[in-house]
């Protein structure tokens, strides 16, 4: 397994949609903890992730498996 795998947001495991909100909740959750608590670096990091997980799900997201083909 290389680098380029551990993030592979295309991955068939985040198919499901409540899969992707719940990646982006928890990220964002995680950010605004680390920010009560003052840590300005690992919040600034995971609030960056999860935009990254946010735009990679619901703005570029293509189904995994999908063709080209017109449905």
């Amino acid at each position: 397994m290389s680098l380029k795998d551990a993030f592979d947001v295309r991955h068939p495991v985040f198919k499901p949609i409540w899969r992707r909100v719940a990646v982006v909740v928890v990220t964002y959750g995680w950010a605004g903890f680390e920010a009560f608590h003052g840590n300005t670096w690992w919040a600034v990091l995971f609030a960056a992730a999860g935009t990254w997980c946010a735009h990679q799900f619901f703005v570029a997201w293509d189904r995994p498996g999908r063709d080209d083909k017109t449905e």
